[in-house]
């Protein structure tokens, strides 16, 4: 693994940074996470629970 932690963004973020860290974490666009978050099913109750359980950067 590349030694780096699922965290949020604190400099990516236009809610909660949930979507902007996992951009970080896997080294991709933070533009292409959010847009498979409003295409995937049970998209809103996936982003809260992550919001909720990922620590701050």
């Amino acid at each position: 693994m590349n030694g780096k932690k699922l965290t949020k963004s604190s400099t990516d973020r236009v809610i909660a940074g949930v979507c902007g860290g996992i951009a970080e974490f896997f080294g991709i666009s933070s533009l292409a996470v959010r847009i498979l978050f409003i295409i995937l099913p049970s998209n809103l109750l996936l982003y809260i629970i992550l919001a909720v359980i990922m620590p701050e950067e």
